[in-house]
């Protein structure tokens, strides 16, 4: 995908956009409830639903915002323009089909499915029945990512660290599709060129699936990624470093900030060979090297609300027709891009020889962390936590 480059725009959405956009959420969990206490201040929707098997959690939040509460989204169908999908993972693909197939306009909350070949069938069926596909990426809407995206040209090294404490959430998906893939749909923005390699390892430390990854990513055209991610640590982090030609871009997720440095072109005419220098020409540059030589500039970010910028979004693509900034392709590409570096994990030999331990499972015990509700321990368990 290159840089920027809007989709082919869709057809204008078959709904009186005079009226308002009669919107459901289904799934309401943590970001369900999110969606639906925002979207039920745009203007351009009319929240009429939320959809969940769970009754009580449906039946709350409904009463709060004043809507319907349902047990099924299939008593809804024929009620709805458009819908935001922010149920367990595994559910994406078969909710989002049925939602589409009928005519309405989705949103799916990241990852799109939890296979390759789900998403792309997600992208088929919004492609056969003209309607908006939008995938919750909300990273493309931070505020940080879009006060330095026009300083980032051609990156040639990108590393990436995301690490959070274990939310209990998203236990059908692991760290890769959970937390990872906020930075693989970066980065996939950012890279004008295919991933061609993946080397990564990763560690089960919770439940079924890795709850940390390593992998390094090599693409076509050189540049190469480096992204690290953990939700069971004890830091929060979200950060990102683009190294391009003329300049070195940082990026703060966690504390809304960015700076820049750039090369100058004092470095490169002004600048006597360092081998050759004098102590004293040597603690000047020192001292003038992030003024004189690689100028460094914090970069203003101004305040916002990335699911709140999202969910505009998704309202303004249904009433214009024109095409989301996070389209189904790209969710589908984010997700392809998981499975290569789930692939790797389950392949990394720890012992270095094909015949010893390999995958996510054999680094550690299996059981590493007790729960809280395992009080008793196995007599000569060493494994107990």
């Amino acid at each position: 995908m290159t840089k920027l480059q809007r989709p082919a725009v869709i057809s204008p959405a078959a709904i009186n956009v005079t009226s308002k956009i009669r919107l459901a959420v289904i799934g309401a969990g943590h970001l369900g409830r999110i969606h639906a206490r925002l979207a039920s201040r745009l203007p351009s929707f009319q929240l009429v639903a939320i959809a969940d098997p769970l009754q009580e959690a449906a039946a709350s939040l409904a009463e709060e915002l004043g809507v319907e509460a349902h047990a099924s989204h299939h008593t809804l169908l024929d009620r709805i323009d458009a819908a935001v999908i922010a149920a367990p993972t595994r559910h994406h693909g078969e909710i989002g089909v049925q939602l589409l197939n009928r005519g309405i306009h989705t949103l799916i909350e990241k990852p799109l499915a939890a296979h390759a070949a789900e998403a792309s069938q997600l992208v088929a069926c919004a492609e056969a029945t003209k309607r908006v596909l939008q995938v919750g990426h909300v990273e493309q809407f931070n505020p940080v990512f879009n006060a330095v995206r026009q300083q980032i040209v051609e990156p040639k090294f990108i590393q990436a660290r995301r690490f959070s404490g274990y939310s209990f959430r998203s236990v059908d998906i692991g760290v890769v599709l959970d937390v990872m893939i906020h930075d693989l749909d970066l980065i996939l923005s950012l890279v004008d060129s295919p991933p061609v390699s993946f080397d990564g390892l990763g560690v089960s430390v919770m439940g079924q699936h890795e709850d940390a990854a390593d992998v390094r990513i090599t693409f076509a055209n050189g540049c190469v990624a480096h992204l690290t991610a953990s939700r069971v640590s004890y830091q929060q982090t979200r950060e990102m470093q683009v190294w391009c030609p003329q300049a070195v871009v940082t990026m703060n997720f966690a504390e809304h900030s960015a700076t820049v440095v750039r090369a100058s072109e004092s470095l490169r005419e002004d600048l006597p060979d360092p081998e050759s220098m004098t102590v004293q020409e040597k603690q000047r540059a020192k001292a003038e090297l992030f003024e004189h030589y690689l100028p460094f500039e914090e970069i203003g970010v101004e305040p916002g609300n990335a699911l709140l910028d999202e969910l505009e979004d998704f309202a303004d693509c249904i009433e214009t027709g024109r095409s989301p900034r996070v389209t189904g392709s790209a969710g589908q590409k984010a997700v392809a891009c998981c499975e290569a570096v789930l692939e790797s994990i389950a392949g990394h030999a720890w012992d270095g020889r094909p015949d010893g331990r390999c995958g996510p499972f054999a680094a550690l015990p299996p059981i590493t962390i007790r729960p809280p509700h395992w009080h008793t321990e196995v007599p000569g368990d060493r494994r107990a936590g």
